[in-house]
This record gives structure tokens, C-alpha cells and sequence, in this order.
């Protein structure tokens, strides 16, 4: 087997579902195409049951599609030179404990160490890509590797065989009508479909009553746990699974929350997306659909200029008409104080935008593909420093 054998992810949940997300859907990969022997150490398994089938959060160890899932912290004396995999990554800063990295240090051959850094659109990540960064009271060396939209970086999360998989889904109209209906989803030819995945502070009442004015039928189907405050208003009853309601052209309807691959299929069957964070925000471009993102809010509002770092790179090259409506409904999604009538008008110029941006996200997510997939690079990277 092609080095490194081994290779420990350590994940400190704070996103939920977004940092746990990208970092299930990376071990997943390196072990089914790479056939790297991947432990996922997560300090918070409550989380990571919401989307790994079979997880028991009680469990300190188990293996789940053939990745071994540790709970962390554990106990830190019993960490050995042995118990130190051929690369480690912190995923987001995370900071390993300190005597897993003296582990590391007493090891003979030193494994390749990694900062799995936030995913950026901005100008700078190329030129701060793959540095490194010395630890000198450790005699190790730590690699800052950050994804990106560029083949400056580390490009994104991307199996193998997801195009084909997608594509073979959207051309068989019978595999999204018998998907949707296994979540109990039942949909009327003329109804637009919309996915609504995100933060608590989204505007969601305002988008639900410019939904309720559209012209043609919409149907948003929302995973239990989200928007639970707007959702249950919406629906005039506690949010639960299977729970619809219609009030004008809209209609809301809870599913359930599911898996990543489902979840897959879920953005690949809607016409719409509103996706979040980090993992939702790049799967919704590889399922080649219209999306809507919301970014994670920071303090001094510095993600707005990543906001529009990222809508330079993905709307740049849009002719005004498409453009200007797709600048407009994200840029209304993450602001922190917003109308009903600036949302309607929104939601209404997003709407005719919508079919453009079909075949603009296939050429999207094809050139992206370009940049290599993030294991695959990673693996590439590890191999080249030794």
C-alpha cells in the first residue's frame, strides 16, 4: 500500500454539522478509494450520529464504513509512538493534545502533521497553501493545507464517482419522484422545489412570506431541527417529522434529518437549495443546482468580505440579468437586518434567474473538478514530503 497506511483526523465540533461533515466525508474517502486505514477522533459523536448511520454515541470506539471513530479526549498517558498514524490532521485549528503530539515527536519516521484549514474563496489562500509552519518545541513540522476553489489549493471534497451518480439520478425522473417519496415527500409537477438548510438567525420568516406570494407553487421541505422557531410558526404546530402545512403558494414540509449520501440526493432532486457553512455550501455546487448560500456569521462582520470573494469567483462571469438576481438574494440571506419587501423582491428576480443557472452550475462544478479533489491532493502532498 501507497504511503501513509495510516491517518488520524481530530475534529473539535463548533459548526454543527459543517466541521464534523467535512471531516466524515474526508475519512470516508481516503479509506473507500485510498484504501487508508482512517481513525476520526470527534469530541462530540452526538453531532456525527445526525449523519452517520449506525453510531452509537456511547461508544468510545467502533467502525463505521471502515472508518474507526474515536471519541475524544480520551486518556492522554495512554498515548505511544504506536498509537501516532503516518499523517495526522487538526482539523480547523483544532490543536491536538499535547501528548499526542509528544507521541508524534518520538516517533522514527515523523508523520506528516496538517492544519485542515476553513474553507475560503479569498485571494490569499493559494499563497498560504501547503506552507510550512516549524514546531520547535517539538522538532516537528506542521503543513497549513487549505481547500480552495483554485489549483492553487487543496480543491474540495470530491469522490470519485459522484458525477456519474448524480447524473445518473437527475436523468431518471422515476429515481427522484420514489427517492422523494421514501421521505414521505410528494410533489405536484408544477411545484418548485426548495431545500432549506441553515443558521438559527436566518431570515426565514421573511422567506417564507415572499414564497407564499410566488406566482407558481413551492414546496420547501426543511430537516427536523432546523429553523425550528419559523418552521413551527409556519406550520402552527411543534416541528416534528412528516409535519406540512400550505398558506398561499407555499408549502412547508419537515423531513427527516438524513445521511450524506441522502442528503446528496436530496440537493441533486430540488430546484433550489439554501445550504450553509462549509459541507452543504460545496456539495450544493457539485449537485449542479441553483443555491442560495448562508455563511457562517463572524464578529466585525468578517465573513461578509468572504461572502464576496466567494460570489466574485462563482458570479463573476454571469451575463447582469443572471448575476445581479443571484447577488441579491445572498447577499439579502446574510444580512443582519432585513424588509419583507427587499426579500420578496429578492426572491422574485432569484426565481427568474433560476433557469440559467442550471447549465451555469454544471460548468461550475466541472471546472472546480479541475482543481483535483482534496484527498487525492492531500495523499499527493503527504507522498511528496515523505
Amino acid at each position: 500500500m501507497a504511503f501513509p497506511r495510516t491517518l488520524h483526523i481530530f475534529c473539535h465540533v463548533i459548526d454543527n454539522l459543517g466541521d464534523v461533515g467535512v471531516c466524515w466525508r474526508l475519512s470516508r474517502q481516503l479509506a473507500h478509494e485510498h484504501g487508508v486505514g482512517v481513525t476520526l477522533w470527534v469530541d462530540d459523536l452526538a453531532s456525527l450520529k445526525k449523519i452517520c448511520t449506525g453510531l452509537n454515541p456511547a461508544k468510545e470506539w467502533q467502525e463505521i464504513s471502515g472508518v474507526v471513530i474515536r471519541k475524544w479526549p480520551v486518556n492522554q498517558a495512554e498515548f505511544s509512538p504506536e498509537d501516532v498514524a503516518d499523517a495526522v490532521i487538526e482539523a480547523f485549528a483544532c490543536e491536538l493534545p499535547p501528548l499526542y503530539v509528544a507521541a508524534m515527536a518520538q516517533r522514527a519516521h515523523k508523520p506528516a502533521w496538517f492544519n485542515l484549514e476553513y474553507l475560503s474563496a479569498e485571494a490569499w489562500v493559494g499563497g498560504c497553501h501547503a506552507l510550512p509552519s516549524p514546531q520547535i518545541s517539538s522538532q516537528l513540522t506542521k503543513y497549513f493545507y487549505l481547500p480552495g476553489f483554485t489549483d492553487a489549493t487543496g480543491g474540495l471534497p470530491l469522490e470519485q464517482d459522484l458525477f456519474a451518480r448524480r447524473d445518473a439520478f437527475q436523468r431518471d425522473p422515476d429515481a427522484m419522484t420514489a427517492f422523494l417519496a421514501g421521505l414521505g415527500v410528494h410533489v405536484s409537477e408544477d411545484a418548485c422545489k426548495v431545500s432549506l438548510f441553515c443558521y438559527p438567525y436566518a431570515p426565514v420568516n421573511e422567506l417564507f412570506s415572499a414564497m407564499q406570494a410566488d406566482d407558481q407553487g413551492v414546496l420547501c421541505l426543511v430537516p427536523e431541527g432546523v429553523a425550528t422557531e419559523a418552521v413551527s410558526a409556519f406550520l402552527q404546530q411543534p416541528m416534528r417529522v412528516g409535519a406540512k402545512a400550505t398558506h398561499g403558494a407555499l408549502t412547508v414540509q419537515v423531513l427527516p434529518f438524513v445521511d450524506q449520501d441522502d442528503y446528496d440526493r436530496l440537493l441533486w432532486a430540488c430546484d433550489l437549495n439554501f445550504v450553509r457553512g462549509e459541507d452543504s455550501f460545496v456539495r450544493a455546487q457539485w449537485a449542479a443546482r441553483p443555491f442560495v448560500w448562508q455563511i457562517y456569521r463572524q464578529d466585525k462582520n468578517v465573513h461578509l468580505g468572504k461572502l464576496e470573494a466567494f460570489l466574485s469567483r462563482y458570479a463573476g462571469s454571469m451575463p447582469d440579468a443572471v448575476r445581479n438576481p443571484v447577488t441579491g438574494i445572498f447577499h439579502v440571506w446574510n444580512a443582519t437586518e432585513i424588509d419583507i419587501s427587499s426579500m420578496q423582491e429578492a426572491w422574485r428576480n432569484s426565481r427568474a434567474a433560476l433557469p440559467p443557472l442550471v447549465k451555469h452550475g454544471q460548468d461550475w462544478a466541472i471546472r472546480l473538478s479541475q482543481n483535483g479533489d482534496l484527498a487525492n491532493n492531500l495523499l499527493r502532498f503527504i507522498r511528496k514530503i515523505g
